[in-house]
């Protein structure tokens, strides 16, 4: 029997990808605006709905920026996205398309160690004891070199027997649901994301590079996945929002 043919995307991610292309080559240099919604209806290029979508995406990935009567408008290199990209929609987007980054995106300070688990919420939710020892893995996402989220998995240690890469600070060879599901035969499916403000820590603060009086309250938006198999609880992954940031599911 031949493979199947790739799915192809939604025709909004056809769109996000056409118009982010054309930024890439020139066509769009920063601080253009790109044409109304309502233009590239009249091009062709798709309903209102796939285009407002198309246009969320872009700007999901740093890469226009939507204000209220002025129009949709390319950001320069300089320009700091106020939406990003976190989670789920994240492991979406590296299954679709092979990119873990967006435009302009890296990552820094990646930990992979063994701790015990001092957080009742946490343990509660993946079904282990208070100061069981589980898998910590972390790492800091900048764009053009400012942090837009501190990205926190904390990893049941079943997994660990499975995928002993886990306390790899480097890339996997796939991503680690995908290695779990290889070796088990068991699929990892995520739970609702979940958000939730509260005020931001010194260590948050100081990895955001935000230099603020002791006294003075800052508040971060933290959403937060749960990854299961059919044994149960696997995996909380949590990414904490610079503040002022707000994310998208694109």
């Amino acid at each position: 029997m031949p493979p199947a043919a790739p799915k192809r995307p939604p025709k909004w991610r056809q769109l996000a990808d056409e118009i982010a292309a054309q930024i890439a080559a020139g066509t769009y240099p920063p601080d253009t605006r790109l044409p109304s919604v309502q233009n590239q209806v009249s091009a062709g290029k798709g309903a209102t709905a796939t285009v407002h979508r198309a246009y969320q995406a872009l700007e999901a990935e740093g890469l226009v920026q939507t204000l209220q009567g002025s129009g949709t408008n390319v950001l320069g290199p300089e320009s700091l996205p106020s939406s990003t990209v976190t989670g789920a929609a994240r492991l979406e987007r590296l299954r679709r398309t092979g990119r873990a980054l967006a435009p302009r995106e890296d990552y820094v300070n990646t930990r992979a160690v063994l701790r015990s688990c001092a957080d009742p919420e946490v343990a509660d939710l993946l079904g282990i004891d208070l100061y069981d020892e589980v898998v910590l893995r972390s790492r800091t996402f900048v764009r053009d070199d400012k942090p837009t989220v501190l990205a926190l998995n904390v990893i049941h240690m079943r997994a660990l027997i499975v995928v002993p890469e886990l306390l790899q600070t480097g890339p996997m060879k796939k991503f680690r649901h995908d290695l779990y599901a290889e070796r088990t035969g068991k699929s990892v499916t995520s739970g609702p994301e979940r958000s939730a403000a509260r005020l931001a820590s010194d260590n948050e603060l100081s990895e955001f590079g935000i230099d603020v009086p002791p006294d003075v309250p800052i508040p971060v938006l933290v959403l937060r996945s749960i990854y299961s198999d059919e044994d149960g609880p696997l995996e909380v992954w949590e990414d904490i929002l610079r503040p002022g940031m707000w994310h998208s599911n694109a």
